[in-house]
Parts: structure tokens; sequence; C-alpha cells
């Protein structure tokens, strides 16, 4: 990839210098080691719920479902250990390569398949398939299943699975979702729902919104969103709005965050961008002062960072996570008339929280923010710079939605939000440089 000579430093969630003098492209995700981290385990850990497997069987609960007469009383977790070490051995390619987490007694899983699987396959889909065939096969094997009651055994790891396309009701899942549901060339990485995120990093505004706006800029670069001049234009996205570069996002919400708004934000970025001579004063149309920027693609990131305060400012003083669309749409819409400058990604974003705030609680109101993702057909279309947004909103949220992170992803917290690289990405992308 090309080299850049844009330095930025980097700060952590909470103000504090953690690497200075850093060249964007040692964050991109093609070259910084901790990001690289990030993708390849988002890829190859899947979640066991060993506890539920064990419990849903009992009860007969398989898929969406509950089938009368097919329940199953196995003592799994008295088995446990067992049960794990032929899960190993199973998914093992050359001996002791498969990495087996447990936590909450052995009630969860997180499992690292090894690399191999996936070098020898199409997509990802080898490390969801190859652990749930080894749990169903493990659980089998180790108390004499028959032939009559495996499929119950299969049910209840592999969920509706095939009679629906992907696996509902499983007792083993990704992060990620199947290929079938991308909405497109690219778009697996950026399928990843907003509540994962705020689970995966402890309900922290800014570290959810620095994984998210990791794996959102990694589909942008898979996507080719970031060829040729799209490059800098996306890791200046990604370094300010995502990784707090300059303290720019911090410094902007401590210096709102008391009585602040979304237009006292406006005016806090503008005088920044003024001062670190981002922009500057153009022609005046009559009371009108115009603003010119000779670098649009940093004015884009300083646009980005705040828009992401902005939300902090916002969702956070009230404690809700309903209002991420709105601001996304006006802030930027009060950018654009302060300045006369395009807002976050040319006007992308406000056009995202358009149809973002009718479809998440507008007369439609199908679902809150928590459920959507990157590659929604609301919210795809901003390249990598509202999810984070919605992120930090889903974090500082008091519990005002109907769809909460901890009802729908508290496994995500309990297995991927153990693993410290998915739980603080701020500082090990920071010491990746």
């Amino acid at each position: 990839m090309a080299k850049y000579s844009d330095t930025i430093d980097l700060y952590s969630d909470d103000g504090k210098l953690l690497k200075s003098g850093v060249t964007i492209d040692k964050v991109s995700p093609l070259v910084n080691p901790a990001s690289k981290k990030i993708i390849d385990l988002t890829k190859r850990s899947i979640a066991v719920n060993l506890g539920g497997i064990e419990g849903g069987l009992k009860a007969g609960k398989l898929g969406k479902g509950t089938i009368p007469g097919r329940e199953l009383d196995l003592p799994i977790m008295a088995n446990k250990d067992a049960i794990v070490a032929k899960i190993k051995e199973m998914v093992d390619v050359e001996g002791g390569d498969t990495v087996v987490n447990e936590f909450k007694g052995g009630n969860l899983l997180l499992i690292e398949v090894p690399a191999a699987r996936l070098e020898a396959a199409a997509t990802y889909d080898a490390a969801i398939s190859s652990v749930a065939a080894a749990t169903t096969y493990a659980i089998v094997d180790q108390f004499n299943i028959d032939a009559f009651n495996a499929s119950t055994v299969k049910a209840a790891c592999w969920g509706g699975y095939p009679h629906t396309m992907d696996m509902p009701g499983a007792g083993c899942t990704s992060v990620l979702n199947i290929p079938q549901n991308n909405e497109g060339i690219g778009f697996a990485l950026r399928n990843i729902g907003v509540n994962h995120y705020v689970m995966m990093t402890g309900r922290n505004a800014m570290q959810g919104a620095a994984l998210s706006a990791t794996l959102e800029t990694a589909g942008e670069f898979e996507m080719g969103g970031a060829i040729g001049p799209f490059e800098r234009h996306m890791l200046l996205q990604y370094a300010y709005q995502g990784l707090n570069a300059n303290n720019l996002v911090y410094e902007l919400t401590k210096e709102n965050g008391a009585t602040g708004t979304i237009g006292t934000v406006v005016q806090s970025l503008v005088e920044r961008a003024i001062e670190d001579k981002v922009i500057i004063a153009g022609k005046k149309g009559g009371y009108f002062q115009y603003y010119d920027t000779k670098d649009p693609m940093l004015w884009n990131a300083y646009a980005a960072a705040g828009t992401l305060a902005a939300t902090m400012v916002n969702c956070g003083a009230g404690r809700f996570a309903q209002a991420v669309s709105s601001t996304l749409l006006y802030f930027n819409d009060l950018l654009e008339h302060e300045t006369g400058l395009p807002a976050t990604d040319f006007g992308r974003v406000m056009g995202t929280a358009v149809g973002f705030s009718f479809f998440s609680h507008s007369i439609y109101g199908g679902g809150g923010p928590g459920i959507f993702n990157g590659n929604h057909v609301v919210t795809r279309h901003a390249n990598g710079c509202a999810i984070p947004c919605v992120v930090a909103a889903c974090a500082l949220d008091a519990g005002t939605q109907m769809f909460t992170p901890e009802g729908t992803s508290a496994i995500m917290g309990e297995t991927y939000g153990q693993i410290d690289v998915f739980n603080k990405p701020i500082q090990n992308i920071a010491d990746g440089v």
C-alpha cells in the first residue's frame, strides 16, 4: 500500500496520549497487527453455549420452536471436560492449533478455529460449520446417542439449518452473519449488529465506536472503497473518528458534555478546524461567510469526528439511543449551513440518517438502533462512519430500547468481549503501531 506523510497522535478513550507521530498507513487494517488480529479472530472465533444446549435439549427447544416428545436429558455440563476435549481434537488440524476459551464455568466457550481450515475454504463458513459439527458429534459420542435422537442433538447445535438458510436457535454462533445475508461484495465485516459491538466493549462508547470503525473500515477496503486516493480518505476518517486521533473526539465531547448541544459541537468543530488550518475563510455572500479547504479528505475526517462527538453529547445527555439518527442528520446539516462545505461522507451520512430515522422509530418503527448494522439496506450507505456513532449511542442508552444489547447480544459480551483485542481496540491498535 501507499505510504503517507500525514501524521497523527493516538489518544485513549480517557484522553491520554498513547502514541505520537504515527503515519496514517500504520493504522491501516492491511498493516496494523492488532487490526489484523481483530479481523482474523472475527472470522475464526465461534461461541458455543454448552449450558444452553443442555437446557434446550432438556426442554425440547430446537431451532425457533419447541417439539414435545423430542426432549433429551443429557448431563452435558457434568461431562463438560470430556466434550470440550472431543471438540478440540476434531477441530484441530495439526494438533494443538485449536484454542478453546471457557467462560462462566464452561457454560460458554469461545473456540478459535485453526487458520488452516479457513485457508482451505472459500469463505469463513468453515469456522462455524466445523465447530457446530464437532459439538454435535462430541455430544452424540459422549452419550452414545442412537440414530433416532442424533438429529435432535444436531438441531440443538445447528439450529433450524438446513430448513432455514441461516442457523436460528443454534447453540453455536458467530459474530458474523452467513455469507448469503451479505448485501454485496465485501459486506461481511460490516454485517455485525450494533448491539454486538456494545456488549463486546462493555458499553464503553468510544471503544465500541473504535471496534465498529475498525471492522467497517476493513469492510470498505474489502469492497474496493479504499483504492487510490480513497485509501487516504478512509484512513483519515477512521483515525480521527474511530481512533480518537489528536484527541479530537474526546476534546469536543468534553468541551460540550456538561451543557452543550449538537449546535455547540458544530461551533467547537469549526473553531478547531480553523485553528488547525484545515479550513480557511473564503468568499462572503451577503451576511454568509463561506469556508474553503485544500484538503477535503481531512475536512471529512474532522466532520466524522464531530459527528461522533455530537452523538455522545446528545444521546449521552438523554441516555437514549433513539436520537442518534436525528443527530447524524442535523449535526451534518448544521455543519453544511455553517461552512458551505460538504458534511460527513460528502452527504451520505445525512442521506442514511433520513431513512434510519424512519425505519428505527418513525411511523414504521421496525426496530431500535441497536439491531441495525453496516450491511442493512437502511444504514449501509455511509462508508464506515455512521455505524460507529450508532454504537456509541446504544452504549450510552440507559435501557430505552425495545431490543436491548443485554437482550440480543449478551453472549457476545460474555465470550468475544472477554478477549482484550475486542474489548479495548483503541489501546491494542496503538500498541500495534
